[in-house]
């Protein structure tokens, strides 16, 4: 079995908890994830099968876009709402003190990691360590946020969508906010609402997995991998391109702009993401079956 479902995540569930859920019904071994999501978090988790895991790391690298509540005047150790409170303060922030701070956070910048978080440090999880009421110096990570807005308020918090690279912890950016504006803040609400190409439209739960496992419908919900990589064009080879190919080997293709493309056989049979330069296309990562 190979392809790509698109798990629309659980709240309280880890990824990593998604992943085992899935090779119990699908009886596959080879199953990974396009990018990491909280417990707290729900949304779009692309969940990678069969020889498709290959196509992990391009997804894992892929913009990510969330919907995110930000609280206001409340500081936890976890940078969210299912931490300890460690510090409560009034404020009197208005929607425009916000709207006007945001374009600070735009763009490429350097965001320190929560100590609730997975990242290692010398072969220990930072998580591990803030369990047991240690904190220690965190390396800043650099990151991009592509877009940062406030899309309406919830109960008191604000609604914010953001678009940002891999690595970014958007409960961070609720407390860098919130230190911005001089009263702190977390976030109360996560949401992934899309991952490279693919968005809520394209989820499935897991109820609804299990039940295409029971009904033989499985194809149906698993999506080709090559759909990981619908922004690049197509092109299609035949004769002694597809031999060169096969055999991992760059190949001459004629009239063909340089960039990244998605490479297929004569039968419409996807062989490979290419990078052409100079009318000659080498291997990015093949996925053909040998």
């Amino acid at each position: 079995m190979n392809g790509i479902v698109i798990i629309d995540k659980p709240e309280g569930w880890t990824s990593h908890d998604v992943v085992g859920k899935l090779r119990g019904i699908l009886r596959e071994k080879r199953i990974g994830h396009g990018g990491t999501l909280d417990p707290m978090a729900t949304g779009v988790l692309p969940v990678f099968v069969g020889r498709a895991t290959r196509a992990v790391e391009f997804c894992e690298n892929a913009v990510k876009e969330y919907v995110a509540h930000l609280r206001l005047g409340v500081i936890t150790d976890t940078q969210d709402t299912t931490g300890n409170i460690l510090e409560q303060r009034e404020h009197s922030v208005t929607d425009d003190d916000l709207v006007n701070i945001l374009p600070e956070f735009m763009g490429k910048q350097s965001q320190i990691p929560p100590m609730y978080s997975a990242v290692k440090v010398q072969g220990k999880k930072l998580y591990e360590l803030a369990r047991r009421g240690v904190e220690i110096e965190r390396k800043p990570r650099e990151i991009t946020i592509h877009s940062l807005s406030v899309i309406g308020k919830s109960e008191g918090d604000y609604i914010l969508r953001v678009v940002c690279s891999k690595g970014t912890y958007i409960r961070t950016l609720c407390n860098d906010i919130g230190e911005r504006l001089g009263c702190g803040g977390c976030m109360s609400y996560l949401r992934r609402t899309g991952a490279g190409s693919y968005s809520l439209s394209d989820t499935v739960t897991l109820e609804q997995v299990q039940e295409a496992k029971e009904n033989g419908t499985l194809e149906s919900i698993l999506r080709p991998v090559d759909s990981v990589f619908a922004q690049y064009p197509a092109v299609k080879i035949s004769g002694r391109a597809v031999s060169m190919c096969l055999n991992g080997n760059s190949f001459r293709i004629g009239n063909t702009p340089d960039g990244r493309y998605r490479v297929y056989d004569e039968e419409g049979r996807f062989l490979m993401v290419g990078e052409c330069e100079s009318g000659t296309m080498k291997t990015v990562k093949s996925f053909f079956e040998v």
